[in-house]
């Protein structure tokens, strides 16, 4: 799993999309509860069902960034430490720091450097 594609790109593009994803979301819910608070503005507040809706909504996009986030986090932690290329380099901490300390874009960079740029030079090299 590991050294699959798929995973490696999914892990490293999905906690920031959908942490994106969630922040339209909330501006989208901020937006639309801005405009029902104008059109009841005579009748009172808006209805706690379209409130709650909306932050429930949000908090469950939240949710599952916080969960791949930490996946994301373990998956690549572990892809780190079975690299031969880090060990040879001594940048095995360095790039576990890097995931911890700038988590969602850590992965995505290590998935650029590391992987991404290194699978484009091994199928050249192979083809030659």
């Amino acid at each position: 799993m590991l050294h699959n594609k798929f995973w490696q790109g999914f892990f490293a593009l999905a906690p920031l999309l959908v942490i994106l994803v969630a922040i339209g979301a909330y501006i989208s819910f901020f937006l639309s509860l801005m405009q029902n608070s104008m059109e009841m503005e005579g009748s009172g507040d808006p209805s706690r069902s379209f409130i709650m809706g909306g932050i429930g909504f949000f908090m469950f996009f939240i949710f599952l960034a916080i969960i791949l986030s930490l996946s994301s986090l373990i998956f690549y932690i572990l892809h780190a430490v079975q690299n031969p290329n880090l060990k040879e380099n001594n940048l095995l901490v360095v790039w576990i720091l890097l995931f911890i300390f700038i988590s969602g874009i850590g992965q995505l960079i290590y998935w650029i450097v590391e992987i991404v740029s290194k699978r484009n030079k091994t199928s050249t090299t192979q083809v030659q």
